[in-house]
């Protein structure tokens, strides 16, 4: 039996009460005032009894509502925070990215901040933002960064295979020292006469370090006639350089030399007077004059 059948029985009963108590009070009028009151006092509080469970049926209804409502908030405040997440990480993505290229390109300091927030501003009355329009809002940011994200990384790409080339430019000097002696026709220190010399020579002492001035691998590393304790290496462009008149060399045919690295120890092996660093730099196997090379770093360095 349901709740609503048993108050309907229940007026039911009520009433035949009431019934009989009217009947009562006619045939003795002195009792009828005080049985219609006990009555009615009886039938009030059972019907503010139901009244009452009713109402409390109907808050714990809406109690449940509210509690679905807030459920379904959080899970999308949660769905909020998630892509708002995700966005953030982009955006560090990008900052960092950027930061490398401001390096690469040799920036000045503080041209471009990035931890530094963009200036904004705006006129007009504030409204609430529908929740359709901020997810569209932040899917159109999301792909705005994935564009600007695949952009920074073909330029960061371009500016690598560039700092690669440099690199492989002669753009120092073999050894820290003086030029002793030019690129050019000279006067020869055996024979005598003139003689065109294919190279330039720097002050040392035996068993200085002998740098390579680029990135490469070693192509020649022996004695060549002349020229003593000999170390070539191939730039890979265009352009290979010689270290000559070596006491020792310290790299095999085939290895790989960054610039920095020592390649030999200075000596004054072949034909030589006295210790010093014979260097030349050969572009498409022609002797050119190195002195347009030397301290000419890389804008990609450092």
């Amino acid at each position: 039996m349901t709740y609503q059948d048993i108050l309907n029985k229940s007026r039911g009963t009520w009433a035949s009460l009431a019934h009989r108590a009217l009947q009562a009070a006619m045939q003795r009028p002195l009792g009828a005032g005080a049985v219609l009151l006990g009555g009615g006092l009886m039938l009030g509080l059972g019907t503010g009894y139901a009244a009452n469970h009713g109402l409390r049926d109907q808050v714990a209804q809406q109690q449940v509502q509210i509690d679905s409502a807030q459920a379904d908030a959080q899970r999308e405040i949660n769905a909020l925070a998630a892509r708002l997440g995700e966005l953030q990480a982009e955006a560090n993505r990008l900052n960092a990215l950027g930061k490398r290229l401001t390096r690469i390109g040799q920036l000045q300091d503080g041209e471009f901040d990035f931890n530094e927030p963009v200036g904004v501003g705006g006129v007009g009355p504030v409204e609430d933002m529908p929740k359709g329009e901020l997810d569209q809002g932040l899917s159109e940011l999301g792909d705005q960064f994935r564009a600007s994200g695949e952009q920074l990384s073909v330029l960061e790409s371009l500016l690598f295979n560039r700092q690669l080339d440099m690199n492989a430019v002669p753009s120092r000097e073999p050894i820290e020292s003086y030029i002793t002696s030019n690129f050019g026709h000279r006067a020869d220190p055996f024979r005598g006469g003139r003689a065109f010399h294919k190279g330039i020579d720097f002050k040392a002492q035996v068993g200085d370090p002998v740098m390579a001035v680029a990135d490469g691998v070693v192509s020649f590393s022996g004695v060549r006639s002349g020229y003593g304790n000999t170390i070539e290496i191939d730039h890979g462009n265009g352009y290979v350089t010689r270290y000559a008149h070596n006491s020792r060399l310290s790299r095999k045919v085939g290895g790989l030399v960054r610039a920095g690295q020592e390649v030999a120890k200075a000596g004054s092996s072949g034909r030589s007077t006295g210790a010093h660093v014979h260097f030349e730099v050969w572009q498409n196997g022609q002797a050119v004059n190195p002195k347009k090379f030397l301290n000419q770093q890389s804008p990609l360095h450092g």
